[in-house]
């Protein structure tokens, strides 16, 4: 109780967001010399993961094996492709995010495992690829088969969790621009990733920003690739549909 009242009063302390305010990226929240690094392809130090991601689209992973390129040709070839995630997979009947799309793809027609979460070449390849939308508008297919999925998203974000009781909202749109301790709480758009943060040292996915988050309200984070996670990937897509993609976006 005592870490929950200590969370409480620095959200208390928080200025409220506007009543409608606009969207914003997390970009515009942080300083120059961090919007700097991310504008900067010679300096955003993602872009070392966008060109792994090269090497590994034209490289087949085994001499029985097809290499990306093979099947998509140019990675420019998917334009477009990145902002349209998490979207259907048939085989599966249910929604699917990008890093899982890419194992599929990796199963199915390289017959090689798939990746486990936050793999560096998982990574790359999924920075390579929204890298080809950089700058394109979020647009989640219009697809009926997945809004269920995203109204169970949309509760994820709402719901309370954890021993701390808190959720999503009440930090990213209740307190959004206002801070937790010294750091701004941004209004949590999914805008960028994979994300090159600082504080990271590193390249990491959506899932670890929600896993360290889930981790400090004290609840059991969404496993990478679940059901539950890739629901609430879709309701952030939604939310966050007609802003620019940022791949591959750096932050604090």
């Amino acid at each position: 109780m005592r870490g929950r009242a200590a969370v409480l009063a620095l959200l208390a302390a928080s200025a409220w967001a506007a009543p409608g305010e606009a969207r914003r990226s997390g970009f515009e929240d942080m300083g120059a010399s961090t919007q700097a690094m991310q504008r900067d392809d010679a300096m955003n130090p993602a872009m070392l993961w966008a060109a792994e991601g090269e090497q590994l689209w034209a490289r087949a992973p085994a001499a029985s094996a097809r290499s990306c390129a093979s099947c998509h040709g140019e990675p420019a070839s998917l334009r477009g492709v990145a902002a349209r995630y998490p979207t259907w997979d048939d085989a599966l009947a249910r929604p699917v995010d990008l890093s899982t799309r890419i194992n599929l793809c990796r199963q199915r027609h390289q017959g090689q495992p798939a990746w486990p979460a936050e793999h560096q070449e998982l990574l790359a390849l999924e920075t390579l690829v929204g890298l080809q939308s950089r700058g394109l508008p979020i647009a989640p297919r219009p697809d009926p088969r997945l809004a269920p999925h995203a109204a169970r998203g949309e509760a994820f974000f709402r719901q309370r969790m954890g021993q701390l009781e808190l959720s999503c909202a009440q930090c990213h749109e209740e307190r959004a621009g206002g801070k937790l301790a010294a750091s701004p709480i941004p209004q949590g758009h999914a805008t960028g990733y994979p994300i090159y943060r600082l504080e990271w040292q590193g390249l990491g996915s959506l899932w670890r920003r929600v896993r360290g988050c889930m981790t400090g309200v004290r609840a059991e984070p969404f496993a990478a690739g679940s059901l539950e996670f890739t629901e609430l990937q879709l309701y952030l897509a939604n939310r966050a549909a007609g802003m620019a993609l940022e791949t591959p976006a750096v932050r604090p």
